[in-house]
């Protein structure tokens, strides 16, 4: 059920987008994108990430088809340059929201073309390297997975059984590997691990699982 469902959130994305553009108002709808995935991670880590981001599941059903699956930059997961697309972001949100502040429409706008040109930009990033290229420093994903790692929520439980066939890391969208964590009592507890279930469906010995 819940991997049918990420199958179509990604029309949540395009309809709000599409009429964000004539109905701005409705912008501020994404502020339930902005804070549930922090709100959740202490309990669940990037759960929302991986099951319930509109954009997650557009990157997942729709960029996946025309994206080389490459690696993922290794810059991109670096603690300074995710800090700087926090700072970088919320600064321009900021600004523009200070603006438009008392103006429920303009307010609007702003979430609906911050999120329009930080998809573009992910579609960009998915088209030349990997679909969640840009979810590895989401600055709402960044604070959720810095969280998590502190929190440790739901780890993943990787028995002795795993072979090391390197499956569930192909499976990842976020390109983890939870084999590492063979047979370890604290489990795999990365703190970008989305909580998809991937890696435990493709897992040829049922090693995985939370």
């Amino acid at each position: 059920m819940k991997n049918k469902l990420h199958s179509y959130l990604f029309w949540i994305l395009l309809i709000f987008l599409a009429v964000g553009t004539v109905y701005p108002v409705i912008g501020v709808a994404a502020l339930i994108c902005m804070i549930a995935p922090v709100l959740m991670s202490p309990y669940k880590g990037r759960y929302w990430c991986g099951n319930f981001c509109p954009r997650g599941s557009f990157y997942d059903i729709v960029i996946s088809k025309i994206s080389p699956n490459k690696s993922i930059p290794v810059f991109f997961r670096s603690t300074g340059f995710r800090l700087f697309m926090i700072i970088f972001i919320m600064a321009v949100f900021a600004v523009q929201m200070y603006a438009a502040w008392g103006n429920l429409s303009a307010m609007g706008e702003v979430f609906v073309r911050i999120i329009l040109l930080t998809t573009i930009f992910g579609i960009v990033l998915g088209r030349i390297y990997h679909q969640r290229a840009w979810c590895s420093f989401c600055p709402m994903g960044t604070l959720a997975s810095w969280i998590s790692a502190k929190a440790k929520p739901l780890p993943l439980k990787v028995k002795n059984s795993c072979v090391n066939c390197n499956l569930c890391m192909n499976a990842c969208p976020m390109q983890l590997s939870p084999y590492h964590a063979k047979g370890s009592i604290e489990g795999f507890t990365h703190g970008d691990c989305l909580k998809c279930g991937r890696c435990a469906a493709k897992c040829p010995k049922q090693a995985i699982n939370f």
